[in-house]
């Protein structure tokens, strides 16, 4: 029997979709053959180039951990993707309101499967290009309090949205309700490493994916934290950002930063 054969209604496994590439480069057994064949297909291309998506889950954590530090109790997390090992309710606490929000309901759904029956910790489908329908939902509302700070978890999500979809007004919206204190933890791939014949054959590769994938080099990705005040060390390569042990990575691969509203 075929993989798409017993696929639930609604899901196709004859295109790669980014959350499933996500979660096999982490280990995750929730993908398909398509998806491991573009994973495959892109790292033989440039070696090592899946290796953000690792780094990634690594700062995310670190990033959590600082805010849980700083006193941020609720955290909104945008383009949640697949459970991982690490999500945010069992980094920041079980005390800690999180509300993951995905437009695929295959991974919300997911997520709703492992989330404890009791606690504050939900998942919502919504589309995050339209934050007014992210933050007029009834869960956010219920969970999360917009006296308070929050973290607005952006990571490894903005090169899903394409310039016409305006990221500097998706952060703009969701920036607007957020307390003085909130934080925003947001990654982002680069292929600014990369010479010129590397990158078109890469965008090729690209193409593949259900999403439309844009990658933005260090000033768009810095220009996104506008109304934030960046932390220290600034937007750096995810492997910099406040390290928590010695390890190598090759530079430049995913950018990264963490920014305070005043």
């Amino acid at each position: 029997m075929t993989e798409q054969a017993w696929l639930p209604r609604g899901v196709d496994a004859h295109r790669p979709t980014e959350a499933r590439v996500h979660d096999y480069a982490l280990g995750g057994k929730d993908n398909y053959a398509i998806d491991r064949a573009y994973a495959h297909k892109l790292m033989s291309l440039v070696p090592g180039i899946g290796r953000p998506i690792v780094e990634n889950s690594r700062f995310a954590r670190r990033a959590i951990r600082h805010l849980r530090d700083a006193g941020i109790r609720q955290f909104l997390e945008i383009g949640c993707g697949l459970p991982r090992q690490g999500n945010v309710h069992e980094v920041a606490g079980p005390d800690a309101a999180v509300v993951y929000v995905d437009y695929d309901p295959v991974a919300v759904s997911h997520f709703q499967a492992v989330l404890p029956s009791t606690g504050p910790a939900r998942a919502i489908r919504a589309d995050a290009t339209r934050p007014a329908e992210v933050l007029s939902h009834p869960v956010v509302g219920e969970v999360i309090d917009f006296a308070e700070p929050v973290g607005l978890l952006t990571t490894y999500f903005f090169h899903l949205v394409t310039p016409e979809d305006d990221p500097a007004r998706i952060l703009r919206e969701f920036r607007e309700p957020l307390a003085s204190g909130s934080h925003l933890v947001l990654s982002h791939p680069t292929l600014d490493f990369l010479a010129e014949e590397e990158i078109a054959a890469v965008r090729e590769v690209f193409a593949e994916l259900r999403e439309r994938v844009t990658v933005r080099g260090r000033a768009e990705v810095a220009a996104l934290f506008d109304g934030f005040d960046l932390l220290d060390p600034g937007v750096v390569e995810a492997p910099r950002w406040r390290p928590d042990r010695p390890y190598r990575m090759s530079a430049g691969r995913l950018l990264a930063g963490v920014g305070r509203k005043a």
